[in-house]
């Protein structure tokens, strides 16, 4: 821990205190949680920064839309729209965000919509001429006004939260009690040769209590990379200088499979979710410009290109990730239990 952190630790005690009183209030009833006749699936963190919730959202996405009418309902993260907004033909990026636009314009068969207030989100989608049948609750596990049906806490591999601490000489949000209200703990971004002894010993860690299931589960990446022209086999990048361009809370994955994959790079990093200003692009540009060789095109992330590299020409890619469960009975278990709760809610609607 750095010496700032140390000196922090009294602040992030006060700050654990607050968090605490406020979620007993919510579980005594003090505070009230609006319940809807609808399946409402929560997919958040304790922590802040990235541990892999827009490709849980994604999965989710792809196991329910063949079967029913799937909502996403996100805050719209650094967005410049107030109250509920509805994604649609027309929107642009920063009006609901990176990701809830990457949903929209990932999946034309769903409902993307934001609103801080998440009661007041459902109700408005609930208001649809074709409303959902399904909500989908992206990064809302601190959202306690909504008493969710189902809930899926993410935890990366490199950072349990239970080897965290409180905000701010810590990264944590909520008090590690906080993980006793999921159903099911998803630790992901794990490495592919995580065996069962391991993963035994971190179920263990963090106390997964009887009503819980924990499940073990990597970033798995595209073999292509894309852009709105063209794509291109992940293996051709050998070929190319690349120019790796990324705004996310955690490049290391990212990193270590262009490592893996043998693809030399050179690494622009900005901070999470950042917001690319002209001078940035520029700067971008003049990177690029400087590399020598003819055969060379700038990478991002999915999220990246739909925030700022989308009207971009075509040198410019993304490589899109997956969630990929390490184990398939496991993702087999974890299906079923996912389903049967959206099956029993369904019916008792």
């Amino acid at each position: 821990m750095s010496k700032l952190r140390k000196i922090l630790k009294p602040l992030s005690f006060l700050y654990g205190e607050v968090v605490k009183t406020r979620n007993k209030m919510y579980d005594n009833g003090s505070l009230k949680s609006t319940k809807f006749n609808i399946p409402t699936i929560v997919v958040g963190n304790l922590s802040v920064g990235g541990t892999g919730k827009s490709p849980m959202i994604e999965y989710l996405i792809r196991l329910f839309k063949e079967d029913y009418k799937v909502a996403v309902l996100s805050r719209g993260y650094k967005r410049t729209s107030k109250g509920f907004q509805l994604a649609s033909k027309t929107t642009k990026v920063e009006e609901i965000g990176d990701e809830p636009m990457q949903f929209y314009r990932k999946f034309n068969d769903i409902i993307v919509a934001v609103d801080a207030d998440r009661v007041n989100g459902i109700q408005q989608l609930k208001k649809l001429e074709n409303p959902p049948q399904i909500v989908l609750l992206d990064d809302a596990y601190q959202h306690r006004k909504v008493q969710a049906g189902f809930n899926i806490l993410l935890t990366p591999y490199y950072n349990l939260y239970v080897d965290d601490s409180m905000l701010p000489s810590g990264d944590l949000r909520e008090n590690i009690e906080g993980a006793k209200r999921a159903q099911v703990i998803m630790v992901t971004k794990c490495p592919d040769e995580l065996d069962e002894i391991k993963q035994f010993e971190i179920t263990k860690k963090l106390k997964i209590d009887l009503t819980q299931t924990a499940y073990f589960t990597k970033i798995a990446y595209d073999e292509f990379v894309y852009n709105h022209q063209n794509k291109m086999e992940v293996q051709q990048l050998k070929d190319y200088h690349v120019l790796l361009v990324t705004g996310i809370a955690n490049t290391t994955p990212l990193t270590d499979f262009l490592k893996r994959e043998e693809i030399q790079f050179q690494h622009l990093k900005f901070k999470d979710h950042y917001n690319f200003k002209k001078k940035d692009l520029e700067s971008i540009e003049t990177s690029f410009s400087k590399i020598v060789d003819k055969k060379k095109i700038i990478l991002t992330t999915e999220k990246d290109y739909v925030r700022t590299f989308e009207d971009a020409n075509k040198k410019v890619f993304y490589l899109p990730i997956k969630t990929q469960f390490l184990n398939k009975a496991e993702e087999k278990s974890f299906k079923q239990k996912i389903k049967k709760y959206v099956e029993q809610s369904t019916r008792n609607s």
